[in-house]
């Protein structure tokens, strides 16, 4: 599938902006079964200061300065993907989840540091008991994995207003209500809890409108995932949100071991006081 993606922010402040600096995770990174035809990332104010680079996690990242005093804020990412993206076929052929440790070779670095939990992945002992559910003795990671996936989307309802980015894991789990950000912490969160390697996914995925309906410009959004690993597989996306694996209407643009590592803008200003944010997508396919 080709897509064409256009995803705008606006900052308004209600006092100026003297100055700030930004780091932006807006631009799509290359990964397998995704190629990216084209990308721009407009800016306004220009930045006096523009500089692109890979960070820690190889995701392209893009740091700004801007010296120009501002009330308003615009960044606008327009990329073109193509998703050519094949599931593994078989994921009860997976190593057994408790037998990571005995591997010969042991497990690179890169894929350890996934084992890890981080802020907004901590789990609680009843996470921890809810994640073993998937996972018997012996299981296969992914087949757990995909079964965890399942039951999340099962158990859990989507509900954009019980939640802010803020909310810790432990409330999503107790009151079972979040978005796809709160899906994919506690599937990463119930996955780190048995030292399984997995990471989170930031992208786009393609909606469709209500039947009947036609789809509104600016209505879709980012949206959030997971990527476990196995030995025979290397690394496999699945969407706790909509209980699948990751197919080709998913679009990565970054990864880490969480929503902090790959948010989409971050930084420090001198003044703007209060502020709001809006916020367009659209993921349209093309012929």
């Amino acid at each position: 599938m080709i897509f064409d993606i256009s995803h705008r922010t606006l900052f308004r402040y209600s006092a100026p902006v003297a100055q700030s600096q930004h780091v932006v995770h807006m631009s799509p990174r290359q990964v397998d079964g995704q190629t990216i035809r084209n990308h721009s990332l407009l800016i306004e104010p220009a930045p006096a200061n523009r500089s692109s680079f890979d960070d820690a996690f190889g995701n392209p990242v893009v740091m700004i300065d801007i010296e120009m005093p501002h009330k308003e804020l615009v960044l606008h990412a327009r990329s073109s993907i193509e998703t050519r993206r094949v599931p593994p076929k078989d994921l009860a052929s997976s190593s057994a989840w408790d037998g990571l440790d005995d591997r010969k070779g042991g497990i690179d670095f890169d894929v350890v540091q996934f084992r890890c939990v981080s802020r907004m992945t901590t789990p609680s002992l009843a996470i921890a008991d809810y994640a073993r559910q998937s996972f018997p003795p012996e299981g296969p990671i992914l087949q757990g994995a995909f079964d965890l996936t399942k039951r999340i989307y099962r158990d859990f309802t989507f509900d954009a207003t019980a939640t802010d980015i803020s909310t810790p894991i432990t409330e999503v789990f107790e009151t079972r209500r979040g978005v796809c950000q709160d899906f994919a912490h506690l599937a990463l969160a119930s996955l780190r809890a048995l030292r399984i390697p997995a990471r989170y996914i930031s992208g786009y995925i393609l909606t469709s409108p209500p039947p009947g309906k036609s789809k509104l410009q600016g209505t879709d959004a980012s949206h959030a995932w997971i990527s476990v690993w196995a030995p025979e597989t290397g690394w496999v996306d699945f969407d706790p949100t909509n209980g699948v694996v990751v197919g080709n209407a998913h679009v990565t643009i970054a990864h880490g071991r969480d929503y902090d590592d790959v948010s989409p803008i971050s930084g420090v200003l001198i003044g703007g006081g209060e502020h709001t944010v809006t916020v367009g997508v659209d993921v349209v396919p093309t012929p």
